[in-house]
């Protein structure tokens, strides 16, 4: 399967070519440019897109789940069989490595093929009926029933550090096309050659599944006034966005300040703090070496990435500290996805380490090529941590931060102090969970994922996943950007009353056609209605 790379905007099933302005992605691996050119998408265009999705989402959202699940299905497929062609883009953008590449292209076929399974289902919709009762005294019981419909057009913007899976065919667009909504993609800059190939195989798919021209578009631009534009579009019904937290805050000031204000669903980064108790400690050489991998994982450029260990301080967590840089300095270091998140790196790691009590532990590395940097291990006391608010913020790479803590009390207050955040994770035993109880509480107060004698890195795509958290990791601690439940942020509730029958979506109709769990009168069933 082959794609052209023509650098046009893919609106509904064609390409525009207005605009003027061009630009190039980068070969971090190497700095040098890559040989394709992208036209900056014009305010033309943006609102040409977004004109189309308004009118594709009076059809999409009337199609059944299983017309929704064939196209999510059918972009899969294309993926797949394009992969010999895809593969090779997406290394010449990020500088990964082919096998890393491989690996997120299944997890984005295996995320488009769940959210297809669940749009065939359909129970996610919640269907609930309270049928009439004419006879009840003191008034009649009306007929009621609810069910989750979609909101509408969804932007969602492309992230940096996921080509693939939270990017044009991504967690957000699977899961917006699941929940009836058409989707306007706002590709990153970073990876434009991947993102149109990919556009590409989604429109595509449209066409060979029978979906409405504008359910899909492609937007391609480096400036900030692009993104802006698509979430202040009337149109617009919510957005999706994984990415630095003043880009999402930005972004969500802007829906907010609309004459009809949005949801946006901003992922914004966290520092997935790790609480380390004295007997995980114990074997501090086997957590090292783990944390070692978990921080340089993907040149740290993760969510997930353990940005802060907090644990008591002593020689058993100093000896833990050295192991840890140690180590960390052994693994090969690769390059960053560009040449500005190298040097946001650099720069972010300088500011901490001249924070008041920041020092930092071993030698730094040789950097050994292009857009590539040194992995760091700091260390501080708990009392200047509390008493800095800039050692909060996440240095987006290979960076970790250790806090000593002089006692229990001192931890219990840094972890109260803590942001919001994506993860936790605790390194105890079981008999040190029991007896920091109210350390593990304080710490499950400030995530949307609490994980036990383990690494945070890697999300499980599964329906009991929650990746979300506490502002500032999210924008609304309630929802998730992976698993099923990321459907319900495209949806809202709607009541019906006393509706005729051919009104009703199917879901709610007497005849239970789509064969769902439905609550009926306070009872799950998947039975159909029989009125006598």
């Amino acid at each position: 399967m082959q794609y052209p790379i023509s650098g046009g905007q893919i609106i509904g099933f064609s390409e525009s070519r207005s605009g003027s302005q061009t630009f190039q992605s980068t070969n971090p691996a190497t700095g040098s440019l890559n040989e394709w050119h992208f036209l900056e998408a014009t305010p033309q265009e943006a609102d040409r897109a977004m004109q189309m999705a308004r009118q594709a989402f009076r059809v999409y959202r009337q199609k059944p789940g299983p017309a929704r699940a064939a196209f999510l299905r059918r972009i899969a497929e294309l993926l797949e069989e394009g992969a010999e062609a895809l593969v090779p883009l997406y290394v010449a953008e990020s500088g990964l490595p082919e096998g890393r590449a491989r690996g997120e292209l299944g997890r984005t076929t295996g995320q488009l093929r769940k959210f297809a399974d669940q749009a065939e289902d359909g129970s996610w919709m919640a269907a609930t009926i309270d049928t009439a009762d004419l006879a009840r005294q003191p008034i009649p019981k009306p007929d009621l029933r609810k069910c989750l419909a979609p909101l509408g057009p969804v932007v969602v913007f492309g992230a940096s550090n996921f080509p693939l899976a939270f990017s044009t065919a991504g967690g957000d667009t699977a899961s917006a096309f699941a929940a009836g909504c058409p989707v306007v993609v706002k590709g990153h800059p970073l990876h434009p050659a991947t993102g149109e190939w990919v556009a590409r195989a989604i429109q595509q798919a449209a066409e060979q599944t029978g979906m409405p021209e504008g359910v899909f578009s492609h937007l391609q631009g480096t400036t900030h006034s692009l993104g802006a534009s698509l979430v202040q579009h009337p149109a617009t019904a919510a957005v999706g966005f994984t990415g630095s937290r003043a880009g999402g805050l930005a972004l969500a000031a802007l829906g907010q300040g609309r004459q009809v204000p949005i949801p946006v669903f901003a992922e914004m980064g966290s520092i997935n703090p790790v609480l380390l108790l004295p007997e995980a400690l114990s074997a501090g050489d086997k957590w090292a070496a783990a944390y070692a991998q978990s921080v340089t994982l993907g040149t740290g450029q993760f969510c997930t990435n353990p940005g802060l260990l907090i644990g008591l301080e002593g020689e058993a967590l100093e000896g833990f500290r050295e192991t840890l840089a140690r180590e960390m300095n052994q693994i090969p270091q690769a390059c960053m996805l560009g040449e500005g998140i190298a040097a946001r790196y650099i720069r972010m790691q300088e500011t901490l380490l001249q924070e008041n009590g920041v020092r930092r532990i071993g030698a730094p590395a040789a950097a050994p090529g292009v857009n590539c940097v040194p992995p760091t291990v700091a260390a501080v006391s708990g009392s200047d941590f509390k008493a800095s608010p800039t050692l909060q913020e996440e240095v987006f790479g290979p960076f970790t931060l250790v806090v000593g803590c002089r006692d229990e009390g001192e931890m219990l207050q840094v972890l109260e102090s803590l942001e919001g955040q994506l993860t936790g994770t605790v390194l105890a035993s079981e008999a040190e969970c029991g007896q920091y109880r109210v350390h593990i509480a304080a710490l499950e107060s400030r995530v949307g994922r609490i994980l036990f004698n383990g690494v945070p890195t890697g999300v499980e795509v599964g329906p009991a996943m929650h990746h979300g958290g506490p502002f500032p990791a999210t924008t609304d601690s309630r929802f998730t950007s992976v698993g099923a439940d990321a459907i319900y942020r495209w949806a809202r509730p709607v009541s019906y009353q006393n509706a005729p029958q051919e009104l009703l979506p199917e879901a709610l109709r007497d005849a239970n056609l789509l064969g769902i769990w439905r609550t009926i009168d306070g009872v799950p069933t998947r039975e159909s209605i029989h009125n006598e």
